[in-house]
C-alpha cells in the first residue's frame, strides 16, 4: 500500500500515513473524484474491481483516488484516470467536501474529496485490476437508479452525484 495525505478541516498537509491504516482509523486524508462525460451529458462510471479492499463490485464516478506526496492534484488527477481508465482529458476544479463514513470490515472513508469535472467520447481501456466494468449512464437513470439501489454505488459517489448533475446540466447543455 502507499501513504495518503493527512489534512486538517482546511485542507493543510499534517503529514502522511499508510493508506489502509488511514482507512481502518478513519483519519481525515485528502483524496480526489473525476467524473467524466460525454457530448450527451452521460457520465462514465465504472464498476469497481472486485480485488479492492473497500468498496469493491460497486459502481462509482469515473475515478476516484489520493494524490501521492508532493503531487499537486491536477497532475494527480491525469496520471490516476491514466492508470484507471487508460485515456487523459482536460479536467477543471469544480468543488471540496469533506465526508466520513462507516464501511464494511470496519473500515472509514475519512476524505477532503476534490471534485474534477471532463469531457471524452471515445471508449475508455480501463486496467481490469481497478474496473470490473463500465458505461456512459444517463444522469436520470442514473438518479433513479442511486435512489432505488443506494448498496450498489459507492459513498461518495450518493454524496456528491446530485451537485454535480445540476452543475453539468445548468453548464454545459449539449
Amino acid at each position: 500500500m502507499s501513504d495518503v495525505i493527512l489534512v486538517d478541516e482546511n485542507d493543510c498537509e499534517i503529514g502522511l500515513m499508510d493508506k489502509l491504516e488511514a482507512h481502518q482509523k478513519g483519519v481525515l486524508h485528502r483524496a480526489f473524484s473525476v467524473f467524466v462525460f460525454n457530448d450527451k451529458n452521460q457520465l462514465l462510471i465504472q464498476k469497481r474491481a472486485l480485488n479492492k479492499y473497500h468498496s469493491a463490485s460497486l459502481w462509482t464516478n469515473t475515478c476516484c483516488s489520493h494524490p501521492e506526496s508532493g503531487e499537486t492534484l491536477e497532475d494527480a488527477t491525469v496520471r490516476r484516470l491514466q492508470e484507471e481508465m487508460g485515456f487523459t482529458t482536460t479536467l477543471k476544479f469544480f468543488k471540496s467536501f469533506v465526508y466520513k463514513a462507516e464501511l464494511a470490515n470496519g473500515l472509514f472513508e475519512h476524505e477532503f474529496d476534490h471534485v474534477f469535472i471532463g469531457f471524452y467520447n471515445a471508449n475508455p481501456i480501463p486496467n481490469a485490476d481497478e474496473v470490473s466494468r463500465w458505461r456512459y449512464e444517463d444522469l436520470k437513470d442514473l438518479e433513479k437508479d442511486l435512489a432505488a439501489n443506494p448498496s450498489h454505488y459507492t459513498v461518495w459517489l450518493k454524496i456528491i452525484f446530485g451537485e454535480v448533475k445540476d452543475f453539468v446540466l445548468a453548464n454545459y447543455q449539449r
